[in-house]
């Protein structure tokens, strides 16, 4: 998210005071990014957010960076180790 401050014909775009939104289960964090230049080929989609509506449900809860970053973390490992999980199950047949 950011505020267009230039485009061109193939799409290319420079967002001022952009930041990424991260999700991780019900919590959430803006992290903030500064200027950035998006090479059009990796634009799918431009849209405007309209900033009088609330576009967040609300079960979702702002927390640090910090704290962000220690979930995503959480949740790589969890996801890993389900990964190797089945990795070591994959001689069962349980069809």
């Amino acid at each position: 998210m950011g505020t267009l401050c230039s485009f061109d014909q193939f799409a290319n775009a420079v967002l001022e005071g952009a930041c990424e939104r991260v999700i991780v289960g019900d919590l959430y964090c803006d992290i903030p990014l500064g200027l950035y230049v998006i090479r059009g080929e990796n634009v799918v989609l431009i849209g405007e957010l309209d900033l009088e509506r609330d576009e967040l449900p609300p079960h979702l809860t702002h927390v640090s960076v910090a704290e962000i970053k220690r979930a995503q973390k959480a949740e790589r490992e969890a996801s890993d180790l389900k990964g190797s999980m089945r990795k070591r199950m994959e001689f069962l047949d349980l069809d």
